[in-house]
């Protein structure tokens, strides 16, 4: 496996579509990074960090309004392994007319567009999220 973070995307929207409860994460800092952000801005429930026969592992409950359906209209990853995409802070400031996300890895961690904004720093964009 080399990218983690894809994998995570596709196993989270692999899991909503189905509209599963919960689903089950490869360990990465990045990813449990990502994940902290989705939390933040209401895109999943929860997430914790379980260790499996000396292998980790995240689980991860999924969100759903009062109809059923997913939260999580949209999850794409932009920046990849064979080609890296760097945004500056003026160029994340909105995504979606501020109703979407764009995830961003930064010297100061993996933050959110707005915060990577009042930050005044840029990064790697790892993925968009709306």
């Amino acid at each position: 496996m080399n990218d983690l973070i894809s994998d995570a995307l596709t196993r989270i929207r692999n899991a909503s579509m189905r509209r599963l409860d919960t689903t089950k994460l490869l360990h990465s800092n990045v990813v449990e990074g990502v994940l902290k952000v989705l939390e933040a801005k209401g895109y999943v429930e929860s997430f914790n960090v379980v260790e499996e026969e000396r292998k980790k592992f995240i689980n991860v409950v999924l969100k759903y309004d009062e109809r059923g359906a997913s939260v999580i209209t949209e999850i794409k990853r932009v920046s990849k392994p064979g080609r890296r995409v760097y945004k500056g802070k003026d160029e994340i400031k909105r995504f979606k007319n501020g109703y979407g996300t764009i995830i961003v890895s930064t010297n100061k961690g993996v933050l959110a567009n707005d915060t990577a904004y009042k930050e005044g720093v840029g990064g790697e964009v790892l993925c968009t999220v709306w």
